[in-house]
């Protein structure tokens, strides 16, 4: 917690993550220069519990009343997680006659092109719950078929004998007519009131039936489990006292009022991740690579020029999702991830967590796996008396305990020896093999883009990044990493920082020329107002006017894939269009065609209505050389070292020392290892360097 100032505040903004092992909260308190951060259990049966419990603690660490506190912003992997173990609502899906089979024939690919046992996901709805009508556009958006009231009087039939809990409709071509597509919605929706009814392309009328009725059902999917524990939610908070407006990050590194995540769930399923990338592009450190590590995985992303690199292509649950997203990227274990070994006896770290109940052996909840905690516990890195500021101990003989199994079963097949200093091999050697894994996810995604990580910063945070960064450093050779203040809670300060923003986009598909250009200039003239009014219902338009941003996906007649491409509204004429795109391929690829036809993709729009900025950290200067407060064994590098202990809290500016040394916070802990060395610059970040000519225990032969 760092504070400076008076005692009194006329606001505060709170930023919350829920997490599969805690839910971390910061209050950001401008006027006092005040930021506090909390952790608490997580409640996976209700979130909305820990939430409440961890809010009402929040606030009496900060001495702050709920009438004080001015906006609350929550991410949540709830969605997430409904899509990927397949635990969302029973939906149906209206389509046009003809495409019944638009979920289970996807693109025709299999998952694997080497795996002949590879089975297809299951889509979200069955066949049995799918309706068709006759409903069609052109290409053009042409009317082909349009529905009469008898007709939707039978889809609505069919519909209620589904059973179903929510619908998604999707009209061929809808995207070149959002209001049509929305039409046979309404006329659904006036037959069955108590049925949620999505449009698809209402909610992203972008080209590509296949991917627009997924989106479409995702937020079909989990809009019923979203919207209930939305209202849990906000009773619980309002039962606090807090009257201030809620708002949901979004996946694209913004937030978004209640309502709005209500109608649009699909945009905050992976909002929790994006938020820290958000705020560490924010930290000036040039190009980075985020490691963000909780208890159940780790995620990587890169920011380049100071902004997250977005993707409007990923997957959730092994299906694909086409709305922006911050481009995070799973590349391994977490905290939580249980060590065991398999039928061959090869030791494994993973992808199975403990959780946040039990938890990993040392919470003493009656887990008895071992965990990467544990492993932290046994090889001396974390502290069992200060964990979690000392408000949750950790049962250190349990670690052993539980790591000792492993041992004894790997000395059954010849792998150790099952005596004293085992379970101590054996947490050093999982740690090994979750790096390994860590590093060659890692690797391919930067290689995927021509990046190489050697010329990046790592900025670590969730409750075990900082733990973890320069084990990962050192496997992929990056020499600097960037530790903020509150690495631990930085996903919730993102989100107590986020800026209100929303994606936009409609699909034009026709070769670029005079009338496609004006058309181009209408479309995105029409998304800026739409923009500007979304914005100003978010927030009761108290906010300004917002920064737009304006692109096109373009591509050369005959490319299977388009580029985005910048554009300014002002010069959308031919010439200025296709020079842009030209000049970003020859970027891309190293070359241009100017005799080939250009093809105009989706037009595209961002808003974004900035929020609050968020105090700087108050760090006194240092003296340079701080003193420890203790020293202990650690056991790095496969050798054991006498560490120097340092409290974060007692580090200044300008503060160095080197390592082997260990850095405590409340809520996690830094580690510096033999061969780098750690300063403290003015915002509190703690800076860690590979020492000239150290060398890289990954190039030792």
């Amino acid at each position: 917690m760092t504070s400076t100032g008076t005692a009194s505040a006329t606001g505060a903004r709170i930023g919350i993550d829920v997490g599969g092992t805690f839910t971390d909260l910061v209050a950001s308190v401008p006027d006092r220069g005040l930021v506090v951060h909390h952790k608490e259990p997580s409640t996976p049966a209700d979130p909305s519990l820990a939430v409440a419990d961890g809010l009402a603690a929040l606030l009496a660490r900060a001495d702050l009343r709920p009438d004080e506190v001015t906006g609350l912003v929550h991410g949540t992997t709830i969605g997430l997680n409904a899509v990927i173990q397949r635990r969302g609502a029973r939906i149906a899906l209206v389509v046009t006659e003809g495409y019944r089979d638009i979920l289970e024939i996807g693109r025709s690919r299999m998952p694997s092109s080497f795996d002949l046992y590879a089975g297809k996901e299951e889509p979200l709805v069955p066949r049995n719950l799918i309706v068709e009508i006759s409903a069609r556009l052109g290409p053009r958006g042409e009317l082909v078929a349009e529905p009469d009231a008898a007709e939707l009087d039978r889809v609505a039939a069919r519909l209620r004998a589904t059973g179903a809990d929510a619908a998604a409709v999707v009209i061929l071509h809808g995207y070149t007519d959002p209001a049509f597509e929305e039409g046979v919605a309404a006329g659904l929706r006036e037959r069955l009131p108590a049925l949620p009814v999505t449009a698809s392309a209402t909610v992203w009328p972008e080209v590509r039936e296949y991917e627009r009725a997924l989106v479409a059902c995702m937020n079909a999917y989990i809009q019923p489990l979203m919207r209930d524990y939305f209202a849990r939610l906000e009773s619980r908070v309002r039962g606090l006292g807090v009257s201030a407006p809620i708002f949901i990050s979004a996946s694209n590194g913004g937030s978004m009022s209640l309502r709005s995540a209500a109608e649009r769930p699909v945009e905050t399923v992976l909002s929790g991740p994006a938020a820290g990338v958000a705020a560490a592009a924010r930290l000036g450190a040039g190009a980075i690579v985020t490691f963000d590590m909780g208890g159940t995985s780790s995620d990587i992303a890169v920011s380049v020029d100071g902004s997250p690199e977005l993707a409007t292509h990923t997957t959730v649950g092994g299906l694909p999702l086409i709305v922006p997203v911050v481009a995070v990227h799973a590349i391994g274990a977490g905290g939580g991830s249980v060590i065991w070994v398999d039928g061959p006896g090869v030791l494994k770290v993973g992808p199975g967590s403990a959780g946040a109940d039990p938890g990993p052996a040392a919470y003493g909840r009656g887990g008895d796996r071992p965990t990467v905690t544990d492993c932290y516990l046994a090889t001396g890195l974390i502290d069992p008396r200060t964990f979690l500021g000392g408000r949750m101990p950790l049962d250190a003989d349990a670690s052993l305990k539980a790591l000792s199994g492993i041992a004894t079963h790997l000395a059954s097949g010849g792998e150790v020896d099952a005596q004293d200093g085992a379970a101590y091999r054996v947490a050093a050697s999982a740690l090994r093999v979750a790096t390994a894994g860590m590093a060659t996810e890692l690797q391919k995604i930067m290689a995927q883009r021509g990046l190489d990580p050697r010329r990046f910063a790592l900025v670590p945070f969730g409750g075990a990044g900082p733990t973890h960064a320069a084990m990962l450093a050192e496997e992929v050779g990056i020499a600097h990493i960037v530790v903020p203040p509150t690495a631990a809670t930085f996903c919730a300060l993102g989100a107590a920082g986020a800026d209100l923003r929303r994606d936009f986009a409609r699909s034009l598909r026709r070769p670029l020329d005079a009338a496609s250009a004006t058309r181009l200039a209408g479309v995105l003239a029409e998304l800026s107002a739409r923009a500007r009014e979304w914005l100003a219902e978010q927030d009761g338009g108290s906010r300004p006017r917002g920064r737009l941003s304006f692109a096109a996906d373009l591509r050369y007649s005959g490319q299977a894939y388009e580029l985005r491409v910048a554009l300014d509204p002002d010069r959308l004429d031919v010439g200025t269009v296709s020079e842009a795109f030209h000049a970003e391929h020859e970027r891309l690829y190293g070359f241009r065609d100017q005799s080939a036809t250009i093809e105009l993709g989706t037009a595209r729009l961002g808003v974004v209505g900035p929020a609050a900025e968020l105090p700087p950290a108050a760090v006194p200067p240092g003296t340079g050389e701080p003193r420890p407060t203790a020293r202990r064994r650690v056991l790095l590098a496969g050798a054991w070292h006498d560490a120097r202990v340092h409290l974060r809290e007692s580090l200044g500016v300008g503060d160095a020392f080197d390592g082997p040394a260990i850095v405590e916070q409340d809520d996690t802990t830094v580690v510096v290892p033999p061969g780098w060395s750690a300063d403290v610059d003015e915002a509190g970040n703690l800076h860690l360097r590979r020492t000239a000519g150290a060398q890289n225990p990954r190039r030792k032969a």
